[in-house]
């Protein structure tokens, strides 16, 4: 599909936003990290050798493991309740401006505790008391979404879905299930996540994104989730991708990082527009927008003028983002009428 012709980045910022996938970890400003280090009195490198240590360079290989390398020196930055709070509103103030109009911010809080041995009750009480005073100040609606690891034991993630639960009024109203799903089964969490949906939270689940199709199909019809994060190797099982677009299943692709950590082999070899040309249910996201150096403005630009997506069919996965959302319907609806509003005809 060719691309479109180029508008200016102003354009792409102007545009009303949803982001459904954005995590907590992959958002702290390279500033901040400096600020805190300096002040804790970390032994930091340059700036430019914490970049390397924090984002993804050009001449990085784009590989899952090294994508994942980032979170390692990132994690060591979580040092007091302040220090989390602050990377929260900043995280949402990121979002705020570039016109993200709904955000739903994933963050993990086992990886948040784990530096200072935080109790996690504590840690998504942080999350959540900045999370609301942020939203409230700059005027965006944010919700919260708790993430666990496949890594690390489904006794330790039942815990976080019970605690996140307990939070749902506050606006914690999901559960994901990130990390490495090339090497660890998702099946062993299935009865956290038929609890946590007992519960009343909403299910995201990370699969076709290091691990194949069969992954997509698994979390749709074994594990029910309501979304898939990533999902963008749906496409190598025909079956699998009848199976999402039978049942429009939402998927939360994220453009850039896709290709950075490996997924895709070019950025425009980004299977995107083939997933909207089959019928699936596709969103545009970030994900880890600090790690890949981008905003979601950024991405609605490689869609557009890489990938060859129209403003018609660019809009309408803004619009697929909000009914996607895990809001109430009335709060979708509202939400969908706002983003029709906004978005320009041409």
């Amino acid at each position: 599909m060719p691309a479109t012709t180029p508008r200016p980045a102003s354009f792409y910022v102007s545009l009303p936003k949803v982001d459904l996938h954005r995590h907590l970890e992959g958002s702290l400003r390279l500033r901040t990290m400096l600020e805190v280090g300096r002040a804790l009195g970390m032994d930091l490198p340059g700036t430019s050798q914490l970049r390397d240590l924090v984002q993804i360079g050009p001449t990085e290989p784009f590989t899952f493991v090294n994508f994942l390398s980032k979170f390692q020196t990132l994690r060591l930055f979580y040092r007091s309740p302040e220090i989390i709070e602050r990377i929260t509103r900043e995280a949402i103030a990121d979002a705020a401006a570039d016109n993200v109009r709904y955000l739903e911010l994933r963050f993990t809080p086992v990886a948040l505790g784990r530096a200072e041995s935080f109790p996690l009750r504590d840690v998504i009480d942080w999350v959540v008391q900045a999370s609301q005073a942020a939203s409230a100040e700059l005027g965006i609606k944010t919700r919260l979404i708790a993430s666990v690891n496949r890594h690390e034991s489904p006794e330790l993630a039942a815990q976080v879905a019970r605690l996140a639960a307990e939070r749902i009024t506050d606006g914690l109203i999901g559960l994901d299930l990130a990390g490495n799903e090339a090497d660890f089964s998702a099946l062993l969490f299935s009865d956290v996540i038929k609890e946590a949906r007992q519960a009343g939270l909403y299910i995201t689940l990370h699969a076709g994104e290091w691990g194949g199709a069969g992954n997509v199909s698994e979390a749709i019809a074994q594990l029910g989730a309501q979304r898939i994060g990533h999902g963008v190797r749906v496409l190598e099982d025909p079956q699998a991708t009848l199976l999402a677009r039978e049942r429009q299943i939402p998927f939360e692709v994220c453009i850039t990082s896709n290709y950075q950590s490996g997924v895709v082999p070019a950025q425009n070899a980004h299977p995107l527009a083939r997933m909207l040309a089959l019928g699936l249910n596709v969103t545009i996201n970030t994900d880890d927008p600090s790690i890949s150096q981008i905003c979601l403005s950024d991405e609605y630009r490689r869609a557009c003028e890489e990938l060859g997506l129209s403003l018609s069919q660019l809009k309408s996965c803004v619009l697929a983002a909000a009914r996607a959302a895990f809001l109430p319907d009335d709060e979708k609806a509202a939400l969908v009428s706002e983003l029709e509003a906004g978005f320009p005809a041409r």
